[in-house]
């Protein structure tokens, strides 16, 4: 396990990062904000709570969370429209930075591909770098469930994304950087793992991660050193 200071040398070394989206690239729990906006804000959010604690598997708690927002193509766009995600605080010059300095940057998220895909336009990052899930509707844009091979679908999925990503592009050090125990799991393959603090707390997070932030200025200042 690598200490603070050697992750430190990691990060600014890492030719890949990529970044958790619900709390940390944003401010809020993607699917969270779906089924408020659906109406079945309370029932949703306890699950979410209990994912992302570890206590469900990854794809029963989304199975079930979408059964009860049943989300229409329709309502997604208009939530987008109507209430789209905040960026966190620095996370669009982090991002810029990194770009500047050639490390490829990736999204990795259990949330949806169409909230993500907007988020990747905001940030700058290419839609080829976003690895997320598929919502399916029918022809009349009715639910009709999700793309369960995608592998963010799956618990350990974050994981699977960046071995994939390790052996497509032979990336040496990859750093991954999130605030749930979603993140710190997919390190390793990731080289290294940087708990993100700034939206949400989580509390397993905290006492695990060699680093751990509330603010993204931590990152651009370890850049610039």
């Amino acid at each position: 396990m690598v200490s603070h200071s050697e992750l430190r040398t990691l990060f600014c070394s890492a030719d890949a990062v990529c970044f958790d989206v619900d709390s940390t690239v944003i401010r809020e729990e993607g699917i969270d904000e779906l089924a408020k906006f659906c109406g079945v804000e309370d029932a949703v959010s306890e699950m979410t709570r209990r994912a992302m604690g570890g206590a469900v598997p990854f794809k029963t708690a989304l199975t079930e969370r979408l059964a009860l927002i049943q989300p229409s193509r329709e309502q997604v766009q208009r939530l987008l429209a109507e209430h789209p995600p905040h960026l966190t605080p620095g996370i669009r010059e982090l991002v810029s930075r990194l770009q500047e300095r050639n490390v490829q940057v990736f999204l990795i998220s259990g949330g949806f591909r169409s909230i993500v895909e907007h988020v990747a336009s905001k940030v700058g990052i290419p839609t080829a770098n976003v690895f997320a899930n598929r919502l399916k509707f029918y022809f009349n844009g009715e639910y009709a469930g999700f793309d369960e091979t995608q592998p963010t679908a799956e618990s350990g999925g974050k994981g699977k994304v960046i071995k994939l990503l390790k052996e497509k592009f032979h990336f040496k050090k990859i750093v991954m950087i999130g605030d749930g125990a979603t993140d710190m799991e997919a390190c390793p393959p990731a080289d290294g793992f940087i708990g993100f603090g700034g939206n949400v707390i989580r509390q397993q997070v905290k006492d695990n991660a060699k680093w751990y932030i509330t603010d993204f200025v931590e990152l651009l200042r370890a850049l610039e050193e």
